[in-house]
């Protein structure tokens, strides 16, 4: 683009930059209204596209070429597609895991093992330490977290708060982590180190998470599941009946576990994860793959492939001759995950508009031109992060843009850098699970099989953390400013000094 024709271009205003959101809230509100719990299957797709149009209209006529839009589209989509080939990775590893038995066997364990009285707080610890150890809320919530699903079934216990405790125990570990993206992602953009954002983030992660399992553990006392000892009996003996119920079978559960903590990168980990449990099946069930593709006429090894190749593909189905437990374990597949992503490109599009026209820097600056204290520049920061989550639809774009936006008046008022980087995670990491067109609400939606908005009121530690945040700020706990930072850094450097002379 030559100069002149950048100096066409003009600063949306704030009514202009206000009406694609406005519209994109107005026609999901009307989605969800006429669709229901169906809106994601298209409904939301089309509001987002046609909010996105609006953007364009603007756009152009603020003085943007077509040609610059479409690339910043095309750009925006691509930034996404590792997470969309992890998508569809996961779905082959559900699939898989149908058909090796290793998801009926952490099944028939949890049944055997866990208390439904304790089960929610439990279910959320389980995903805390996974994803600490490993760092990775969407590895944590596409194998443990679909087997917590299946045993919250089996006890007849609330799927929706299942998938609750799970997204929070998972997002613990994605937060606090040192191998996790995100955790690195935030001090970077902020300009402070890692271990220093960790050790800030405790303040607030360690309260928020405290309390979400007193509320986990607490609607656990009060839940006590519409089945009985009878029927999870019999759920396990279904089981028992239809799979070769084994530890072995969950080989590919601690390959995978492995693979992700020795920071191998996601999609050839969950891959690798779904090919053993593709050859596993073939081991320890080969009545269950045959029986996948009974109708085809195929024997021996062909038989074997196909049945394999069809998991993979389409996913296991499940004909056990019981409705429940077959509804439990007919999951999975590739294809499963194809309106996930036409979800989350939909998302993108609209999200890429807005960044380009200049139309997100407009209104994350009005935001700050309203922030006069510390408390109220917090909350600013966790308002702009929860309204990218919710505009942009990618988790990335919620950390990136507010700590470039805000980092440069963080240090004009004192405020040391890791304030900052703490606030992004405490809203931009936290909240991106809870919006259903972003590209990690849309992924545990489609993972978990349960809808964003039926997980989302009980997804406590992601909906506490962002109030905690609020809260610190406007009583001034724990903010940090630049001279006590120095005199810190001061303290340890002495310190350092001394023990290397002694």
């Amino acid at each position: 683009m030559s100069e002149n024709q950048t100096d066409e271009i003009k600063t949306p205003t704030m009514l202009q930059a206000l009406i694609p959101v406005a519209t994109l809230v107005s026609l999901l509100a009307m989605s969800v209204y006429l669709f229901g719990s169906d809106s994601s299957y298209g409904a939301n797709q089309i509001a987002l596209l046609f909010a996105g149009g609006i953007g364009v209209i603007i756009a152009i006529r603020n003085g943007h070429r077509w040609q610059d839009l479409e690339q910043a589209i095309v750009h925006g989509i691509g930034t996404a597609m590792g997470a969309m080939l992890i998508l569809l990775s996961v779905g082959a590893l559900i699939g898989s895991w149908m058909l090796s038995g290793t998801v009926p066997t952490m099944i028939w364990l949890g049944l055997k093992l866990l208390d439904p009285r304790v089960f929610f707080a439990a279910s959320a610890l389980i995903c805390a330490v996974a994803s600490v150890s490993i760092g990775s809320s969407w590895t944590v919530a596409g194998t443990l977290g679909v087997g917590l699903i299946g045993v919250a079934s089996g006890l007849g216990l609330s799927p929706e708060i299942t998938a609750g405790a799970v997204i929070s125990g998972a997002y613990f570990g994605d937060k606090m982590s040192p191998l996790s993206d995100t955790t690195n992602l935030a001090p970077a953009v902020a300009g402070t180190d890692i271990f220093t954002h960790i050790r800030h983030m405790v303040w607030t992660t360690t309260p928020s998470f405290i309390i979400a399992l007193v509320l986990f553990t607490i609607v656990g006392l009060n839940s006590h599941g519409s089945g009985d000892a009878a029927l999870v009996t019999q759920t396990m003996d279904v089981l028992e009946e239809s799979f070769n119920i084994t530890l072995i079978a969950l080989l590919p559960l601690v390959l995978v576990m492995f693979m992700a903590f020795r920071k191998f990168p996601a999609m050839p980990t969950i891959l690798i994860g779904a090919l053993v449990g593709g050859i596993m099946a073939v081991i320890l069930q080969p009545d269950v793959v045959k029986g996948l593709v009974a109708d085809s006429g195929l024997t021996g090894p062909l038989a074997y492939l196909k049945g394999v190749w069809k998991a993979l593909a389409d996913g296991y189905v499940s004909n056990t001759g019981d409705a429940r437990v077959d509804s439990l374990l007919s999951r999975g597949g590739m294809s499963s995950m194809l309106n996930t992503i036409w979800l989350i490109i939909c998302a993108l599009a609209f999200g890429a508009v807005l960044e380009h026209a200049g139309i997100l820097t407009r209104l994350i600056g009005s935001v700050l031109h309203a922030a006069k204290s510390t408390g109220s520049l917090i909350m600013s920061v966790v308002f702009t992060c929860i309204g990218l989550n919710i505009i942009a639809s990618d988790q990335y774009m919620a950390i990136v843009l507010p700590g470039k936006m805000y980092r440069a008046e963080f240090k004009k008022r004192g405020l040391a850098p890791e304030n900052l980087s703490r606030t992004i995670e405490d809203a931009g990491t936290m909240t991106s699970a809870l919006v259903p067109w972003n590209t990690c609400g849309a992924f545990m939606a489609g993972t978990l099989g349960v809808p964003t908005f039926a997980y989302l009121p009980f997804a406590f530690f992601n909906l506490i953390n962002p109030l905690v945040a609020i809260f610190y700020g406007f009583r001034d706990i724990k903010i940090t400013r630049i001279e006590e930072e120095t005199q810190t850094e001061e303290v340890e450097s002495f310190a350092r000094t001394l023990h290397k002379d002694e």
